[in-house]
């Protein structure tokens, strides 16, 4: 998936998203790796991105894609809301937001 679709980093996360030829919802995977900390620190990561993700695209339904989050150390510490914000930003930075306005 990395090589073939786009990828952008924020300050409290990384996105990677790849086009599908399809209208079914968007797939959505969460990677935290083990330099970011033990099991329940990555776990606790990993929640915060899935919770990020859950409200925000509650609110923008995508179809045909699929998105990898990938935790920083950052991630972790980073305020929620702006956390949300960094999953927004990098929805527009890679393009998928903005495909989403159109179609």
């Amino acid at each position: 998936m990395a090589a073939k679709g786009r990828k952008t980093a924020t300050h409290g996360l990384v996105l990677q998203a790849l086009r599908r030829d399809d209208h079914a919802p968007a797939r959505i995977g969460f990677t935290v790796t083990k330099k970011i900390g033990n099991a329940v620190v990555r776990n606790r990561t990993r929640r915060r991105l899935k919770e990020a993700a859950r409200l925000e695209l509650a609110s923008l339904p995508l179809q045909g894609v699929d998105l990898v989050l990938i935790g920083r150390e950052a991630t972790r510490r980073r305020d929620f809301l702006d956390l949300r914000d960094d999953f927004r930003r990098a929805l527009r930075k890679t393009g998928v937001a903005l495909e989403v306005a159109v179609a």
